[in-house]
């Protein structure tokens, strides 16, 4: 059995202070004995000004967040996915990357992946996003071997895209983790739903951890995100919600149970090609 701690932050526009609340909770998540440790997108900065971005965030070289948590997996001998750091790139538009990363207990990268799909959407009359017009979209799905098992890995809105986690699944995906930032409003409709039916559709484990709340910008609050960090079984089952406070959750689990879910429905061996009419 392996043990997964999945983390809720309530991240702000500070990186540093973002950075020392996280490190308490990946230390009570290895006190807790997790083998790997999940935290949500946009670790280490929540902005949404692009103005402050620009003099907060770090190349991914330079990023104090990655620096510390590389250093933090190898002391404590723990996998760490950070769901997502906001960096800055050498991009000539200057936009940022929301880019993922897999750290094993040696502190070493051994995965990183760029968000691909961008939050380009209208939510309400009040409430809309175009997150092309400050991060620039990867351009490759990632998948990591690791002792733990197969893992895919994708970002927030990506989960939208099923096609990506079948992929990945066909890849040799075990564990599909799902880091976010969700819209409070579009998480009370689809969170959940979106999570289960990637575990259904590919028999995976889908990892989630969650920003939650309201997140503070300059003393005020601008923006909402869902929180309910999840994790569901390769079944679709819901096997841990982490609701809506900050804090660390934990879930055991088997990879057994994705062998089990593919034989009994061997979806991902049945595809079919065909024609669309136009």
């Amino acid at each position: 059995m392996t043990r997964a701690a999945l983390i809720t932050l309530n991240s702000s526009d500070d990186p540093v202070s973002n950075l020392a609340e996280t490190l308490s909770f990946l230390t009570e998540a290895a006190d807790g004995g997790a083998d790997i440790i999940l935290t949500p997108e946009v670790t280490n900065c929540i902005s949404t000004d692009r103005t402050h971005q620009r003099a907060v965030l770090q190349l991914e070289a330079d990023d104090r967040t990655l620096a510390a948590i590389r250093e933090f997996a190898k002391l404590r001998r723990v996998w760490v996915l950070i769901g997502s750091l906001a960096l800055r790139t050498s991009d000539p538009d200057g936009r940022f990357a929301n880019r993922s990363f897999l750290i094993s207990p040696e502190g070493e990268v051994v995965a990183k992946y760029d968000k691909a799909h961008m939050f380009d959407v209208s939510v309400s009359a009040s409430e809309s996003y175009r997150e092309s017009a400050g991060y620039r979209p990867g351009n490759r799905a990632v998948l990591a071997h690791t002792p733990l098992g197969s893992i895919g890995l994708s970002i927030c809105y990506d989960v939208r895209f099923a096609y990506l986690y079948r992929s990945l699944a066909q890849a040799g995906a075990d564990i599909l983790t799902v880091p976010s930032a969700f819209s409070a409003v579009t998480g009370a409709a689809h969170w959940e739903v979106l999570l289960r039916a990637r575990a259904i559709e590919t028999g995976s484990f889908v990892f989630a951890p969650a920003q939650t709340g309201a997140h503070r910008e300059k003393n005020t609050t601008k923006r909402q995100t869902y929180g309910h960090s999840l994790a569901v079984s390769p079944w679709g089952e819901v096997l841990f919600d982490g609701g809506t406070e900050v804090g660390v959750g934990f879930v055991d689990f088997d990879l057994s149970a994705v062998h089990d879910a593919r034989s009994r429905i061997p979806s991902l061996t049945h595809d079919q090609t065909l024609e669309v009419p136009r």
